[in-house]
């Protein structure tokens, strides 16, 4: 007999895990490729490899590269104060919480931020043809996942994977300049849990420490998701890691929050 209740939990289950499944993808792009590759360039990727990352990026998130990275650089350049483009100190951390899309956005079609954060990337034919076009990509993402796995799973895991996707980026910008340890001497913080939930972006003191490491872990108990996806990389020569030793900036950012 058909239950109509089981079919819709086991619709909300299978569509939930492959929304968790799909953003764990995109947050894995987004930290190796988009942060640790294009941002800092402290990994450098084969042609296929960042044709790849490229590709998966596109129809996960529809973001547009060098926006992202012109923003992120912007960040690093002066974080936690009234130029960063989504600090916790300047508007605090629950406002970033809930408007870091609308802050990155802002910043992200500023054609002077772009121009100056990010003159190195400029777009490529590919980058005309697909990759700057979001919704088609958006577009295509959903399609397969409707292909895949019919309308209602692909429409749950298209909502999960929004609301993951963007509460999880927006929290390494809130929660990651506010609460939490800080063992170097800078105003983010490091928080094992959204290291997990975020590919190790979480490890966010470590990163503004060492911002040319491609390892965002600094202690055998940190888990960095990211490293390991690109050290098996470099074993296959799809991955060049830049550094292979930690170099912790001295430099102390001003106006930084307090936190445990």
């Amino acid at each position: 007999m058909f239950d109509p209740v089981s079919s819709i939990l086991g619709h909300l289950l299978f569509g939930s895990l492959i929304g968790v499944g799909v953003t764990t993808i995109a947050n894995i792009v987004t930290t190796v490729y988009l942060h640790r590759g294009l941002s800092h360039r402290a990994v450098s990727f084969s042609a296929p490899a960042d044709i790849a990352f490229r590709a998966v990026l596109w129809i996960t998130t529809g973001i547009t590269a060098r926006q992202w990275v012109a923003v992120h650089r912007k960040h690093h350049a002066h974080t936690d104060t009234d130029k960063d483009p989504h600090s916790p100190a300047i508007h605090g951390w629950m406002a970033v919480q809930l408007r870091n899309y609308a802050m990155y956005r802002r910043a992200a079609t500023d054609p002077a931020t772009v121009d100056r954060y990010a003159r190195d990337l400029a777009p490529t034919q590919l980058d005309r043809i697909l990759f700057d076009r979001s919704l088609l990509g958006l577009g295509i993402g959903v399609a397969s996942l409707v292909l895949l796995f019919g309308p209602w799973t692909a429409l749950i895991a298209s909502a999960v994977h929004l609301n993951y996707y963007i509460a999880a980026s927006s929290a390494v910008n809130a929660i990651g300049h506010h609460f939490g340890r800080r063992r170097y001497d800078n105003s983010a913080t490091n928080l094992q849990w959204l290291a997990l939930l975020t590919a190790g972006e979480g490890l966010h003191n470590n990163h503004h420490a060492a911002p040319t490491s491609a390892k965002l872990a600094h202690r055998w108990y940190e888990f960095d998701l990211g490293w390991m996806v690109i050290k098996p990389m470099t074993w296959l020569r799809l991955a060049r890691v830049r550094l292979d030793d930690l170099r912790i900036s001295t430099s102390r950012v001003p106006n930084a929050t307090g936190g445990a």
